[in-house]
């Protein structure tokens, strides 16, 4: 099993920066891909970036791209979401999840693994 637990969540003024961490514990070896997600009241959970073990490929959103990066430190077990020039339309719950598959899946039903998520609010 693996265990995620995300931290870095907060209240931001727009424009702000905030980062998010996540740590995984348990079969860590087992992990290739790691993903950032987030969930708004009222809408469907949707990945944000995504990158695997190698870091070599990675993913991001059309609604993040340029705003927001994702890396990773293995030594440490550890993957990063850098939030930068956030907009109150970035407020949601921010879920970390990984599995041991070899691409970026954008679906929620092709990760096994979930942290239990941090809130991000972003006032105007």
């Amino acid at each position: 099993q693996v265990q995620l637990v995300e931290s870095g969540g907060g209240l931001v003024q727009a424009g702000g920066s905030l980062r998010l961490s996540c740590a995984a514990s348990g079969r860590t070896l087992s992990i290739w891909t790691m993903g950032w997600f987030r969930q708004a009241p009222g809408n469907e959970r949707e990945l944000l970036a995504g990158i695997t073990r190698s870091g070599d490929s990675t993913y991001a959103a059309d609604s993040v791209k340029g705003r927001f990066t994702i890396s990773r430190d293995n030594a440490k077990n550890t993957v990063y979401l850098q939030m930068n020039s956030l907009k109150p339309e970035d407020t949601a719950v921010y879920y970390c999840a990984a599995d041991s598959k070899r691409s970026i899946p954008t679906s929620t039903y092709a990760y096994g693994y979930w942290g239990q998520g941090t809130q991000v609010t972003v006032s105007s």
